[in-house]
């Protein structure tokens, strides 16, 4: 793994018993970096972000993270990471102090109560830190969900799909806290989203998957260019049906 890689995957596979998800992919996220990670359903990209988290062993190939090998050194570097979904629901009977309680203490968080009061007072769940978490809104659920994943200062950041199904004026909300978390701690973030403009907004890189492969690899930009379009959200149809490739046959 290169001296300034965060994390460093290679010939990674995963085989379930339906079929291959990840079909032997490799690349390293170099340390302060963003990166995006994109693909169609079912083109491994959560699967890739599970063997990272090291709660999916690989078929073969290998995962290292913060100079651990996953999953067999992940008890090294859990709580130098932290994972958010708003597809991971927190338990809804306890309130939102409870839950961010609970996971501080996984993470074996200094002063609890002190951490919980920054990230409140900075993501603005002052008012909801006595709220059941099951009543909350789906913008107010993401925020406690960041909440969570921010609990220990993450030095590596894995999203997936953030801000969905949150309204433009949350979702803007949520990428400027990543922003400047990542300004602030020099965090490495590997973001899958199907939001192109939040990718051309977040991220310096973009990885794109499709049947468990690494199509594309490359900056924004490089990727506009190479396949003659103007927005991410055209060059990812391209590759997903396969256009990129009749245009490259045919020139």
């Amino acid at each position: 793994m290169p001296a300034s890689a965060a994390v460093a995957v290679d010939r990674l596979v995963k085989v379930y018993k339906g079929g291959m998800a990840v079909a032997g992919v490799s690349f390293s996220l170099a340390s302060g970096s963003v990166t995006g990670l994109l693909g169609g359903n079912g083109a491994g990209k959560t699967t890739t972000i599970a063997m990272i988290m090291g709660l999916v062993e690989p078929t073969s190939g290998s995962v290292s993270v913060l100079g651990a090998e996953m999953p067999r050194q992940r008890h090294r570097v859990l709580q130098r990471m932290n994972f958010e979904s708003p597809y991971v629901e927190m338990p809804m009977r306890l309130t939102v102090r409870q839950n961010l309680t609970v996971f501080a203490r996984l993470y074996d968080v200094d002063d609890v109560a002190a951490r919980i009061a920054e990230l409140a007072a900075e993501l603005d769940l002052v008012d909801l830190l006595d709220r059941p978490s099951g009543k909350l809104s789906a913008g107010q659920k993401t925020r406690v969900s960041l909440a969570k994943a921010l609990l220990n200062a993450p030095e590596l950041l894995l999203l997936d799909e953030p801000t969905a199904s949150l309204d433009p004026d949350t979702a803007d909300w949520v990428r400027s806290r990543l922003e400047r978390y990542r300004a602030e701690r020099g965090a490495t973030i590997l973001l899958a989203s199907h939001n192109m403009n939040e990718v051309e907004r977040l991220c310096e890189r973009v990885i794109i998957m499709k049947k468990g492969l690494i199509e594309d690899d490359a900056s924004p930009g490089e990727l506009l260019a190479r396949y003659g379009r103007r927005t991410l959200e055209e060059v990812f149809l391209d590759v997903a049906r396969g256009r990129g490739e009749a245009r490259e046959a045919a020139q």
